[in-house]
């Protein structure tokens, strides 16, 4: 019996060590390579470091945690400049949609964005139509995306010079109602201002 059990924690120790490796692996593909499918980076990463198919794969919060990590050792000031640009791109694009209440969310809100990562912003409307109406009227590109797993909401893509914005489109109860993670920010315009004016990121 205790042999059976130290085997367990020896199992759940070298499982924990595994995803580790595999989200810093992952990180690494998606921050150096621009590798924008999270489920073949972490593929990719477990076939590098030679573990099976079977290995447990980390979750996207362990994934954000090593991209965290990642750019805190080797994005320095590199980094810090490209979120503060992409910050400062998702600010003016917050100013422009003020009538719908813009959240900045995703990763340059958390600041493990990448160089290659989209400003996702989420708005609130009764319809997207409304949003969309006024993008093409301001003569503003615009592409409709697929549904994703929040089913009823809508998705946009802006792509502006400097950065891809993404747009999902809620109603006012879809946002009262939307899961949130504790360690997900969600950045007012009013929030993100006072971020940019704290500090060099």
């Amino acid at each position: 019996m205790g042999e059976a059990r130290s085997h367990g924690r020896a199992d759940g120790l070298r499982g924990r060590r595994d995803r580790l490796r595999i989200a810093q692996g992952a990180a690494r593909l998606i921050a150096e390579h621009g590798l924008a499918d999270w489920a073949l980076a972490k593929r990719k990463a477990a076939r590098q470091l030679l573990l099976p198919d079977t290995a447990p794969m980390p979750s996207n919060d362990e994934i954000e945690a090593a991209l965290a990590d990642h750019h805190a050792l080797f994005g320095g000031t590199a980094h810090a400049a490209a979120l503060r640009a992409q910050r400062t791109e998702a600010l003016g694009w917050m100013r422009h949609l003020a009538p719908w209440q813009p959240l900045l969310v995703g990763g340059v809100a958390a600041g493990w964005a990448t160089e290659h990562s989209d400003v996702r912003l989420e708005l609130v409307a009764d319809d997207p139509k409304t949003v969309e109406i006024a993008l093409a009227s301001q003569g503003i590109a615009y592409a409709a995306l697929p549904p994703r797993e929040d089913g009823d909401a809508a998705h946009l893509r802006v792509d502006s010079p400097r950065v891809a914005v993404r747009i999902t489109i809620l109603t006012e109860q879809q946002r009262r109602n939307r899961p949130r993670r504790s360690a997900e920010p969600r950045l007012t315009a009013d929030a993100l201002a006072a971020l940019l004016a704290s500090g060099p990121a």
